[in-house]
């Protein structure tokens, strides 16, 4: 399920992605500041699982309160839930599967499972399949360069999700242009590309500056150097053999005009993650100069082109060498969807990266949940002492995630379980998950349900880690001495004020009786 939040500036996020909700959210409260946290890191580290992590921590101290309130001792407890998540880690490894040694397509084909997997409890979970492929190309793209800025996502609205489409290679909106763009070609083959890091327009003097002429004559030659500077930038630039140039700062109207009379394509005030992202992709390298440009620094692709998308124009560089960077150009109807649409490819790119890296996978759907819950179960058996309880807590907090599917997918939760948990418990289940399209269960690992193993550990990892910080905290301290201290200085404030008042109206009351 989605959430609508609306902030005080009027703005309005639709989103199911537990860390874009968390980071929204006006959190006063200290200890639920930690679920924040979590979430933010388990953003940032894996990519997905932002609201598996918050559910677990949550539902791990909710089991944990009953026995805080009997007077068990919170060292116990985290004692026990730390042994329970190295054992929960340990299972996750030991029923994790490799992808490595694969073919590629072999490869292409899982992760797009994966993405696919991510993508199904999102907005454009629909499209899961045409939007899945589309993710793996674009990370297959980048190779192994972590930077993720190199997939570029661009958001055009109208039209629909189906007239999404992936660059291979760089796509940028038309940049402001001057009088004279029109007439420059739109297309090339195998284009020189310039990249600059300078103006190229008539520069007005700063404000201060002043040159004082002895005869008005010597004013033209001033007039007539300060062309011949712009003039001979120019010329460099045809001079180089670029088709293409393209720069940070801006093209004026003069420069405009001068390229579009010698058949080349200029665009100015392109944005520096869109230069940075062409320069890696053609193999081109952003000049602050014109002096010197030689053929080692000039980009090349195989076809540049201007393309029409919806209302926007596009400059698409495709084909190029280097192949390091990707495009993706988002279509669709509302602004909040396409957002919420970005939001979830940057969560399914996560995903693809983290599993090319650490390349075993886990069946989705809780069954990894339910497996680990029943093993966890079995071995609080062999242990005596309370720590059986709270292990069993535990497992039992570990089942909010298959309920939590159901009670999404409008399911009956209990009634499903209770089939998961007979299913398990028998053996012959271990990879049997909520099917949330029939409303019963179903082997995840059969219908290609599958996950990272890195975003289940990670996850477990910082859900219990939380639930144990909360849980050591005993007393929580305030600053009495500064809360008074902000209490007098108000309370002062507003006693000056009254006897500002007091006073004013005394001597008015004074003035009157002399007179």
């Amino acid at each position: 399920m989605d959430k609508l939040i609306h902030d005080d500036k009027g703005n309005t996020t639709i989103s199911n992605d537990g860390a874009t909700i968390m980071k929204l959210l006006d959190i006063v409260h200290p200890a639920a500041k930690i679920l924040v946290d979590i979430a933010k890191s388990q953003d940032s580290e894996v990519g997905d699982g932002t609201t598996t992590v918050v559910l677990l921590a949550g539902e791990f101290l909710r089991e944990a309160k009953p026995f805080i309130e009997d007077g068990v001792h919170p060292q116990n407890l985290i004692r026990s839930y730390r042994t329970a998540s190295y054992l929960a880690i340990d299972k996750i490894k030991e029923l994790a599967v490799s992808i490595e040694g694969k073919s590629l397509e072999e490869k292409k084909t899982l992760l797009a499972k994966c993405a696919a997997t991510t993508l199904s409890s999102k907005l454009i979970g629909g499209e899961k399949e045409f939007f899945a492929s589309m993710v793996v190309d674009a990370v297959m793209a980048i190779g192994n360069d972590d930077r993720l800025n190199l997939i570029g996502i661009k958001k055009v609205p109208g039209g629909n999700m189906r007239d999404s489409f992936l660059v291979n290679g760089v796509a940028f909106k038309k940049t402001f242009s001057y009088a004279g763009f029109e007439q420059q070609p739109k297309k090339f083959l195998n284009p020189k590309i310039l990249l600059l890091n300078i103006e190229l327009e008539l520069k007005s003097e700063k404000e201060n500056a002043e040159i004082r002429l002895s005869d008005p004559v010597q004013y033209q030659s001033i007039v007539d150097a300060e062309w011949n500077i712009i003039y001979d930038k120019l010329d460099k630039c045809v001079k180089s053999g670029a088709k293409i140039v393209l720069s940070r700062l801006a093209i004026g109207d003069l420069a405009t005009q001068y390229f579009a009379d010698r058949d080349i394509f200029c665009a100015g005030r392109v944005t520096e993650e869109d230069l940075r992202r062409v320069a890696a992709a053609t193999g081109g390298t952003v000049q602050t100069s014109v002096n010197n440009i030689i053929d080692e620094v000039l980009g090349s692709c195989e076809v540049f082109e201007e393309r029409q998308v919806g209302n926007e124009r596009f400059n698409i560089f495709s084909g190029c060498p280097s192949g390091q960077t990707a495009t993706i150009v988002l279509r669709g109807g509302a602004d909040q969807f396409i957002e919420e649409a970005e939001r979830s490819l940057h969560d399914a790119i996560m995903i693809v990266r983290r599993a090319l890296k650490n390349s075993t996978v886990v069946a989705g759907g809780g069954a990894i949940d339910m497996e680990i819950s029943r093993y966890l179960r079995q071995h609080a058996r062999t242990i005596a002492g309370k720590s059986q309880l709270f292990i069993n807590s535990y497992a039992k907090a570990l089942e909010v995630i298959p309920r939590q599917l159901c009670d999404n997918a409008g399911f009956d939760a209990t009634d499903v379980l209770n089939k998961l948990r007979q299913k398990h418990a028998s053996g012959e289940g271990v990879n049997y998950g909520v099917d949330i399209n029939t409303g019963g269960i179903a082997d995840s690992f059969a219908n290609f349900v599958w996950e990272p193993a890195v975003v289940k550990i990670n996850a477990i990892n910082a859900a219990t880690e939380a639930a144990c910080l909360i849980l050591s905290v005993d007393e929580t301290v305030k600053n009495p001495k500064s809360e008074s201290a902000q209490g007098e200085a108000a309370a002062n404030a507003m006693a000056g004020r009254g006897r500002g008042g007091a006073a004013f109206r005394g001597r008015g009351g004074r003035g009157m009786r002399r007179r």
